[in-house]
């Protein structure tokens, strides 16, 4: 299933989600990214303090991928 984030907190919504549907405690997660538990949980309530390797990384864990695509022309340009 693909999902489009479009604030952080999605992007939260969605690793939580899918560490729920493999799981998947917070501890064995963390234990696999090699972060401690409370590390994991403000991650997972604030994605945006992650960096791009962190991201990645999390993703690949949970069996998911990002990638970066054109928005479609039905998307307003002044969202920014």
């Amino acid at each position: 299933m693909n999902h489009v984030v479009l604030l952080p907190g999605h992007l939260g919504q969605i690793l939580v989600a899918r560490r729920k549907a493999l799981k998947l405690s917070q501890g064995d997660l963390a234990v696999q990214l090699g972060i401690s538990q409370n590390r994991l949980s403000e991650l997972e309530a604030d994605p945006s303090r992650a960096s791009l390797d962190r991201l990645i990384a999390w993703a690949h864990v949970l069996g998911l991928e990002l990638f970066v695509r054109d928005k479609p022309a039905s998307v307003s340009a002044s969202e920014w």
